[in-house]
């Protein structure tokens, strides 16, 4: 058997069915996304079976990209979660062929709240559609399911869908970046988006020496700090130059080589440094890689030394 070829046929089926969505979408989306931006209460999805599990995903995504969501599943919204809903909410409830027996069996009190009710299903006329405010269609000419049963195409068209109301409620309200790391303080995102160079900088017990150290008194210092550099500074305490163990090495190469040298004679002068620890983590490691570096001194705008970032420090981190 062929399952390559199966996997291209549902991919295939799938993506028909969402370009001919994109080319359908009509005013009642427009109405859809300016209802619940109008909304001061929370946008609560409800609906049961695959169409349950794509709300439950559509809420995390609104509650994550700045619009309050929870799912309320319609079993329990029967047995007490109803009273989760208030007057100032809006509700989204999903159901492809709009007579699923337990959501239905909510909708009439949903409606005794007297708030917005944003259908999603295929039928207009089903009972989901004449309780609903408006309805964004959601039609497919064909489930993926080689027997057409098994909800696939729809639960895609679906899911697409929500993913575009939540776009477009990012857009209306210029939803930043920084936005989205205050609701994504942990996990990768959280790190990518809200960690900060002044986070994960070391600032204590930093390998400084004077420009007038000789290497042998560099190289004691370099093991001792534990970050293969020693830092050298003026007689005003700003950063001149940076020597590594990597430099030590290569100057043990050279004929005239002494420990007794002026540790500037193999340093690199003028370093790279950043005067802005307010920088994202994670910008700070795409010029670490840019530069092709290990550390990153952070200074003020007068070269005085505030801290240093090690690239080993970033990865153990988890910064991407």
């Amino acid at each position: 058997m062929n399952y390559k070829k199966i996997a291209q046929e549902t991919l295939n089926i799938e993506a028909d069915t969402l370009q001919k969505a994109a080319k359908s979408i009509d005013d009642v989306f427009d109405k859809a996304v300016d209802v619940i931006l109008k909304c001061k209460g929370k946008l609560v999805v409800t609906g049961v079976g695959k169409s349950g599990l794509i709300g439950a995903k559509m809420a995390a995504t609104f509650a994550s990209t700045g619009t309050p969501s929870f799912f309320l599943h319609p079993t329990e919204a029967l047995h007490g979660d109803l009273g989760m809903v208030g007057k100032d909410d809006v509700v989204i409830a999903i159901s492809y062929s709009g007579e699923s027996e337990e959501l239905g069996a909510i909708l009439p009190h949903v409606k005794r709240f007297e708030v917005p009710l944003i259908g999603m299903t295929k039928n207009i006329n089903s009972t989901l559609g004449k309780y609903s405010d408006m309805v964004i269609k959601v039609e497919v000419e064909k489930e993926a399911c080689p027997l057409d049963i098994a909800p696939t195409s729809s639960t895609t068209l679906t899911l697409a869908l929500g993913d575009a109301l939540a776009v477009c409620l990012m857009r209306a309200r210029d939803f930043q970046k920084s936005d989205f790391a205050s609701f994504h303080p942990g996990g990768a995102l959280g790190k990518q988006l809200f960690i900060k160079v002044s986070n994960l900088m070391q600032t204590k017990n930093l390998p400084i020496v004077s420009e007038d150290t000789k290497v042998k008194d560099a190289i004691i210092k370099i093991s001792e700090g534990r970050l293969g550099t020693v830092l050298v500074t003026d007689k005003d305490n700003c950063l001149v130059a940076l020597v590594s163990d990597g430099d030590i090495r290569r100057a043990l190469l050279k004929e005239d080589f002494s420990l007794d040298d002026n540790l500037l004679k193999y340093a690199t002068i003028n370093p790279m440094t950043l005067d802005d620890e307010d920088m994202l983590a994670s910008e700070a490691l795409v010029l670490i890689e840019k530069k092709k570096i290990q550390l990153l001194v952070i200074t003020d705008k007068n070269k005085k030394i505030k801290g240093v970032l090690h690239i080993h420090t970033l990865i153990e981190k988890g910064i991407a």
